[in-house]
């Protein structure tokens, strides 16, 4: 599949390593300062080690898309999952920091889109944002989703390696008809 210019293809669990690499990159610890996705100062901790993104790629409703680009290089990743036969799932977007703010992550959520719409057979697709990250959920209500009045708890028992580094962390849920 390729969309812009990337290409895409389904990870595999022998990609959990470098996925959970980009994941990190892109949300904790100083090298994900270098974009605008980060979530360094709220969370400290992994986002999501190998063998979580290991039991994702072996979850039989979701697949974990992974953007190259055209030197072959990984760019992006995120995941999908099927929660019902009309609703999918959203999530674990990362885009490499250095290359954040140039378009990738559009490309990159409009594949998804036509991967859960075309593939997964979804209707819609729903999303969780740190309620704190006005800036992120900007981006994506630019992009058609609305804020629902549904909220959930973060997991602050399922930190990777860290803490929070904050008590009122929660997150708002996005939707988007597709």
């Amino acid at each position: 599949m390729t969309a812009g210019s990337l290409t895409f293809r389904t990870a595999t669990v022998e990609d959990a390593p470098v996925i959970a690499a980009l994941v990190k990159s892109a949300y904790r610890g100083e090298s994900s300062r270098a974009g605008w996705t980060t979530e360094a100062d709220y969370v400290a901790d992994e986002r999501i080690d190998a063998k979580g993104v290991s039991d994702k790629i072996n979850d039989p409703a979701g697949v974990i898309l992974m953007a190259y680009d055209k030197d072959g290089v990984l760019a992006a990743c995120c995941e999908l999952l099927k929660k019902s036969e009309k609703l999918g799932y959203f999530g674990l977007f990362a885009v490499d920091p250095q290359r954040q703010a140039g378009g990738l992550g559009r490309q990159v959520l409009a594949a998804a889109e036509a991967y859960a719409k075309n593939e997964m057979k979804v209707a819609g697709l729903e999303m969780q944002v740190i309620w704190l990250r006005d800036e992120l959920i900007s981006w994506y209500q630019r992009r058609g989703y609305n804020k629902t009045s549904e909220t959930k708890p973060f997991p602050y028992e399922h930190l990777v390696n860290g803490k929070a580094l904050r008590d009122d962390l929660y997150f708002t849920i996005l939707y988007k008809d597709l």
